[in-house]
């Protein structure tokens, strides 16, 4: 009989396991955390948010921000869609204002000066912080070497030999110069996802870029793309300051030192990358990274 209960109590927890929501356990550990051994330098701040908040007519979608990011370190901005974040690298150089209803107040620092002093042309603020966007944006009607130099060329450089230099150096800083090296005529919009989103940052590098934003740059691109942008990622950090927008958060760990998590246009939590994701100081950090919410 006691046997017999036994199986029947067996029989019934295999039925419940397999009928019961599985209660998620945390991921936190299965995020990979790409290791770099501590910098002994002190770090400058390159960019400095202060107090921030942004407006779309009555609609605030950011609500005191504020944080320092350093100079040549890649920060990483997660957090749900609608949480602010493309938002706020938007202020970071003055496209917010281009919509006609917005609204920003607070302040953001480049190099300890207000990127919004009456003497500040946004037209610099953008060439010194340059923008790559979710989608490729290479100019459909230029070709892979007019897209590289169109800011140049928009500033009144002619200098064939200028130009030439610049489109190496910017291909080749972009690692797509071996690829596109034999058809510089060819189109921007014939490359491949990748190779369009590569072509994009070399446009950005091409001008005077310090700072350069990347708005999930790896959304539309298939893995290959990704890991190449990723490493591309790594090798920019040397001389410039980057500031990616991900949803992926495995991403974001694998190529940032710093972490900011939004939500709902709020700065919730902004850390070193592998504290954020091993051992978060907020709970609504720990509850987005195991997914359970977002």
């Amino acid at each position: 009989m006691d046997d017999m209960s036994d199986e029947t109590a067996v029989k019934d927890k295999k039925v419940r396991a397999a009928v019961e929501p599985t209660i998620a356990k945390s991921e936190t550990r299965k995020i990979e955390v790409r290791h770099e051994e501590p910098s002994t330098e002190k770090k400058t701040t390159k960019v400095k948010v202060d107090d921030a908040c942004a407006f779309f007519g009555t609609k605030q979608a950011l609500f005191s921000v504020n944080m320092e990011i350093a100079e040549k370190e890649v920060t990483a901005i997660i957090g749900p869609s609608g949480c602010g974040k493309s938002t706020l690298i938007r202020c970071f150089n003055r496209m917010h204002e281009t919509v006609p209803t917005a609204k920003f107040t607070g302040d953001i620092l480049l190099d300890q000066k207000s990127i919004f002093a009456p003497t500040m042309d946004p037209v610099v603020v953008r060439r010194r912080i340059g923008m790559v966007f979710q989608k490729p944006t290479p100019f459909p009607t230029l070709s892979i070497y007019e897209n590289v130099i169109v800011g140049l060329t928009l500033n009144g450089v002619r200098d064939k030999k200028v130009l030439d230099e610049k489109v190496e150096w910017s291909l080749r800083k972009a690692a797509l110069w071996d690829e596109v090296k034999d058809n510089l005529q060819k189109p921007g919009a014939a490359l491949s996802g990748g190779q369009q989103q590569r072509l994009c940052i070399a446009r950005a590098l091409a001008v005077e870029l310090e700072v350069l934003l990347m708005d999930e740059p790896c959304s539309a691109l298939d893995p290959i793309s990704t890991s190449k942008v990723e490493e591309l990622i790594h090798e920019l950090r040397q001389n410039y300051t980057i500031i990616i927008v991900t949803h992926n958060m495995q991403q974001a760990a694998r190529v940032s030192q710093k972490t900011a998590f939004m939500l709902n246009g709020k700065l919730v939590e902004y850390d070193a990358t592998e504290k954020v994701f091993t051992n978060p100081s907020n709970k609504l950090t720990e509850d987005y990274i195991t997914g359970r919410f977002g």
